[in-house]
C-alpha cells in the first residue's frame, strides 16, 4: 500500500475516533497502530518511540509550572491578582472584560497554562460579570481570547515543548513571546473599549488603593520576577526556575497569605501530577506519530509542496505555515501538533533562512488562535462549559475578536526585528548572535 493511502488512513482514523470522543492521545496511537501494521512497522518501535517522546530532560520544566498555577489558584491568592488588575483598569469602559484581560496577563506569567488560566478566569470573574448584565457568550468569548496570552509568554508551557522538541532556545521563545503576547492583550483592551460592552463604569481607583493593592498581590508579582529573572540571567534552566518559583509559593506565599492551605498541599501535588500526566502522554502519541509521518515521507511531501509555492521566500513560507497550522489546530491540541510537525518546519526554517525562534513564535501565535476557533478550539469550549453557554453562542461572540490575532501574527511574520529585539539584546546567543570578535556590535547567523 502506497504511503499517502497509509497517512490518509492514519489521519482518518485519528479524526474519527477524535470525533466519537476518545482521548486525543488515544486516537493518535489507534492511527498510529494501523499505520505501522500497514507500513510494516514494528510494534515494538513504536512503543519506543512513545517512550522516546517523553524522555526528554526540558519536559521537566511542565510540572512545576503547572504546581504553580495549581498552587495560586487552590490557595486563593490570584483574588490579589484580581483586585490589582481591577484597581489599574476597573474603571476603564468595558469595566471587568478590561479586567479579565490584565488579569490574564498578570496570571499568564505564573503559570504557562491557557486551560489553567480559563479554569482560574471563569471562577474568578465569570460570576461577577454575568452579575454585572454581561451576556453569557461574551464572557466565554473574552476569557477564551484572554488566555491564549498564556499560550505565548513566560513561562509557556506551549514554548517548552516546541523548544525541547525542536532543539530552539527556550528562553528565546520566552523573551521573544512577549511582543505577541502584548499585542493580543492590549488589542483584546481595545476591542472591548470600542465594540465591547460598556459595562459598570467604577470610579477611578486612587494612587493609594493602587499602592495598597500592589502591596497586596506584591508576594504573587515575585513569581514572573523569579521566572524570568532567573532564566535571563543564566542562573536557572526553565525547568530549575519553575522548582524556586513552587517553593516560594509553599516557603513564603502560602505561610503569609493563607496558612491553612499547607494541609491542602499534598491534594495540590497529586492534583498537579495528574494534570501533568494528560500532556505527557500526549507527547508520547504524537512523537510516535510524528515518527511514521516522517517514515512515510509526509513531512518531505508537504515541505515540497510548500517550497514549490514559496521558493526560498521566509515570508511566503510562514504565511503557507500558518495557513497549514491554523487548519491543522482547529483539530488538534497545540502540544501534538508540534511534535507531529516538527521535521517539516524544521525543513522549511532552514529551507527559508528563517530563524528558529521567529519561526517558534509564529507558529505559538497560530496555534493559540486555534484554541479559539472550530470545530474544536479547546479553550473556548473549556469557557463555554464554565460560564454555562452554548459553543455555538460563544463562537458567534468570538469571531470579532479574531482580527486581533489576524493583526498579531501578520505583525510577527512581517517585522521580525520586533519580535527579536527583546532576546536579542538580553540573550543574544538564543537567537543566534554573538558578539563581534572587534567589539563592535552582534554577528547574527
Amino acid at each position: 500500500m502506497s504511503a499517502p493511502v497509509i497517512l490518509a488512513l492514519m489521519s482518518a482514523c485519528f479524526l474519527t475516533f477524535g470525533y466519537l470522543g476518545v482521548p486525543v492521545p488515544f486516537a493518535l496511537l489507534g492511527g498510529v497502530f494501523v499505520g505501522a501494521v500497514l507500513a510494516d512497522v514494528s510494534l515494538p518501535a513504536i512503543i519506543q518511540k512513545v517512550f522516546d517522546g517523553v524522555d526528554n530532560e526540558a519536559l521537566l520544566a511542565i510540572p512545576f509550572f503547572l504546581l504553580v498555577g495549581e498552587l495560586m489558584s487552590s490557595a486563593n491568592v490570584v483574588i490579589r491578582i484580581a483586585n490589582l488588575s481591577m484597581a489599574l483598569v476597573g474603571h476603564v469602559r468595558g469595566g471587568l472584560s478590561q479586567v479579565v484581560t490584565v488579569f490574564s496577563m498578570f496570571f499568564s506569567e505564573m503559570s504557562g497554562s491557557t486551560t489553567a488560566d480559563v479554569a482560574v478566569m471563569s471562577r474568578a470573574l465569570g460570576g461577577p460579570m454575568k452579575k454585572e448584565g454581561y451576556e453569557g457568550p461574551f464572557i466565554a468569548a473574552i476569557i477564551a481570547a484572554a488566555s491564549t496570552i498564556a499560550a505565548l509568554v513566560p513561562p509557556s508551557i506551549t514554548a517548552v515543548v516546541y523548544g525541547a522538541t525542536g532543539n530552539v532556545s527556550i528562553a528565546g521563545l520566552f523573551m521573544a513571546g512577549f511582543v505577541p503576547g502584548l499585542m493580543i492583550g492590549f488589542g483584546l483592551m481595545t476591542y472591548c473599549y470600542f465594540f465591547g460592552p460598556i459595562g459598570f463604569r467604577r470610579p477611578r481607583a486612587s494612587l493609594g488603593m493602587i499602592a495598597l493593592a500592589t502591596r497586596d498581590a506584591a508576594l504573587p508579582l515575585m513569581i514572573p520576577v523569579i521566572l524570568l529573572g532567573g532564566i535571563l540571567t543564566g542562573w536557572f534552566t526553565p525547568t530549575e526556575a519553575g522548582v524556586v518559583a513552587a517553593l516560594w509559593i509553599i516557603v513564603v506565599i502560602i505561610p503569609a497569605l493563607n496558612p491553612r492551605h499547607i494541609w491542602n498541599l499534598p491534594y495540590d501535588f497529586c492534583l498537579a501530577g495528574l494534570i501533568f500526566s494528560l500532556p505527557l502522554i500526549t507527547i508520547g502519541a504524537a512523537n510516535a506519530f510524528g515518527y511514521l509521518l516522517a517514515y512515510l515521507r509526509g513531512a518531505i511531501v508537504i515541505s515540497e509542496w510548500i517550497i514549490g509555492i514559496a521558493g526560498n521566500d521566509p515570508h511566503l513560507i510562514m504565511l503557507l505555515m500558518v495557513l497549514l497550522f491554523t487548519i491543522v489546530g482547529d483539530f488538534i491540541e497545540p502540544v501534538p501538533t508540534i511534535i507531529i510537525f516538527m521535521p517539516l518546519v524544521n525543513a522549511l526554517t532552514t529551507a527559508g533562512n528563517i530563524n528558529p525562534v521567529h519561526m517558534g513564535v509564529v507558529l505559538i501565535a497560530t496555534l493559540a488562535f486555534g484554541l479559539i476557533t472550530p470545530p474544536y478550539g479547546l479553550v473556548l469550549l473549556m469557557a463555554s462549559k464554565f460560564v454555562g453557554v452554548r459553543f455555538s453562542q460563544a463562537l458567534r461572540a468570538a469571531l470579532p475578536i479574531y482580527v486581533v490575532f489576524f493583526a498579531t501574527i501578520a505583525f510577527c511574520i512581517f517585522f521580525p526585528e520586533v519580535v527579536l529585539w527583546i532576546p536579542k539584546h538580553v540573550l543574544p546567543a538564543s537567537v543566534g548572535c554573538f558578539q563581534n570578535p572587534n567589539g563592535t556590535g552582534l554577528i547574527c547567523h
